[in-house]
């Protein structure tokens, strides 16, 4: 390191002028600066060829980087490649997938009107009975007890009966020899008579059809589901005892969920698969509940088979009922499709970069959408809009 050396030196006043020491002389001052060169200072190197060199090949490298960097834009985002379809109308269907399950179309739950204790036989379960057929029977002894008492009364009402009829008959042929007053009283007696008989043959009448209901007969022809009592059980009229079903007559009972409660309609056709078979049925909506059901949520939807089926009651059944038909329709897939502010929206593919469309999609559990509004045929559409931004530059895969 070297340091500048400055020496300022002043010198004693010096007389100018014609003599010294005369008043016209003047006096001044001489001054002398002395500045050192740097000790050891190195000599500028000269410029050489590979100097030169090395500065035109950075210079090409900036301006190469300067390039790339204008085309590449490394600063925005990019997907890579992406997969497109060309969007084109097609037939479409709108459906609606439910798992439901094989149900009677009649079948009735089966309970006593009495109450007593269950007496052997009864049905078993997967019987085949008529109408009308006994079920089961309940201990009917104290019933027997009461139809006697009562038919006992009545013969005895009858016995009367027949005394005042025969006292009425004697008065009367008796003539003037009986008072008006005898004859009267015996007619009084006639009748009073025939109200107690009258009375006693109708409580015999509701005694027997009191008996009959100590026998539990099937409501309707069919098989036997289930059966929820054994003999020696006492039950009343709450007991649950067998359901009784017709089997010739199956359906698939299922629920719809409030979202699509509007758009579900009795007649809609529907394609039905049962579980452990390959093969589709054809069916149709026949009912749809006029309530939704406030605590689940859902609403209760019956589809019958187009020809009759055989099933156990209680198989799943997997139900596409078909909503909506259309020939000539615009779809997107779900994965296409993002939510915007508001609605939807889709990315298409436009000079090399993701363009963001708005679209009017019809909202449906399904894997692909139909548009109604915002894209057009020939469109080519980003079938997946994952980590996608609008303008980012994307490339087509396979390409």
């Amino acid at each position: 390191m070297t340091k500048d050396l400055q020496i300022e030196m002043t010198s004693a006043p010096e007389v100018v002028g014609p003599t010294a020491g005369s008043p016209n002389s003047l006096v001044s001052t001489r001054s002398y600066s002395l500045v050192g060169a740097p000790a050891n200072a190195p000599a500028r190197p000269a410029a050489t060829p590979w100097r030169r060199r090395a500065l035109w090949v950075g210079l090409a490298l900036a301006g190469a980087v300067a390039v790339w960097l204008f085309f590449a834009e490394p600063w925005s985002s990019s997907a890579g490649s992406v997969v497109v379809e060309t969007v084109a109308p097609g037939p479409i269907s709108r459906v609606l997938a439910v798992n439901g399950r094989i149900a009677a179309l009649h079948s009735v739950a089966v309970r006593s009107t009495v109450a007593g204790t269950l007496v052997e036989p009864m049905a078993e379960e997967g019987d085949v009975v008529a109408q009308g057929a006994i079920l089961a029977r309940l201990d009917d002894t104290p019933q027997q007890a009461v139809l006697r008492e009562v038919v006992a009364a009545l013969d005895q009402g009858v016995v009367s009966q027949q005394r005042a009829a025969d006292a009425v008959s004697r008065a009367e042929a008796l003539g003037s020899n009986v008072s008006r007053v005898t004859l009267d009283d015996a007619r009084r007696a006639l009748e009073l008579a025939d109200r107690e008989v009258g009375r006693l043959r109708a409580l015999v009448d509701q005694t027997r059809f009191q008996l009959t209901k100590f026998s539990i007969a099937a409501p309707i022809a069919g098989t036997v589901l289930t059966r929820s009592v054994e003999p020696g059980q006492v039950v009343d009229l709450s007991t649950p005892l067998f359901t009784v079903a017709d089997l010739s007559d199956l359906i698939v009972e299922t629920d719809v969920d409030e979202s699509y409660a509007t758009q579900i309609r009795p007649g809609m056709a529907a394609v039905l698969q049962l579980t452990g078979e390959t093969r589709t049925l054809d069916g149709a909506v026949s009912f749809a509940a006029p309530v939704v059901d406030a605590d689940t949520g859902g609403l209760a939807v019956k589809i019958a088979f187009a020809e009759p089926q055989q099933a156990p009651v209680g198989l799943t059944v997997t139900a596409n009922v078909i909503v909506d038909r259309q020939a000539a329709a615009i779809s997107a897939p779900r994965s296409a499709i993002v939510s915007s502010n508001p609605g939807h929206a889709v990315f298409v593919l436009a000079d090399g970069r993701a363009r963001l469309v708005p679209v009017t999609v019809i909202d449906w559990p399904a894997d692909r959408l139909v548009v109604t509004d915002g894209l057009k045929a020939g469109d080519k559409l980003i079938v997946d809009a994952n980590g996608l931004t609008d303008g980012q530059t994307v490339t087509v895969a396979g390409r």
